[in-house]
């Protein structure tokens, strides 16, 4: 069997092609990433003024941060006292 001749212009044109297409691929990821590391960072700093909240551990600080970065949506239920 014998190995194909290519040029190692070729080869490393190649190369190059698909680490920039790689590159370019990753650009919109990078991005997102960076928003929801400050979107993480921003509700924990908030969350870490609320009174109720302090007492709680870190793990469920973070918890509760991902769920609002994930656009949870919190809504209070009244208790009435009807009779």
């Amino acid at each position: 069997m014998k190995m194909l001749d290519v040029p190692p212009k070729f080869l490393i044109g190649l190369l190059t092609v698909c680490i920039t297409s790689l590159s370019i691929q990753l650009i919109p990821l990078s991005k997102q990433a960076s928003s929801w590391n400050r979107c993480l960072k921003k509700t924990s700093a908030s969350l870490s003024q609320i009174k109720a909240i302090e007492q709680i551990d870190d793990q469920s600080k973070e918890v509760i941060s991902v769920m609002i970065c994930n656009g949870a949506v919190f809504e209070p239920k009244m208790k009435t006292n009807s009779q």
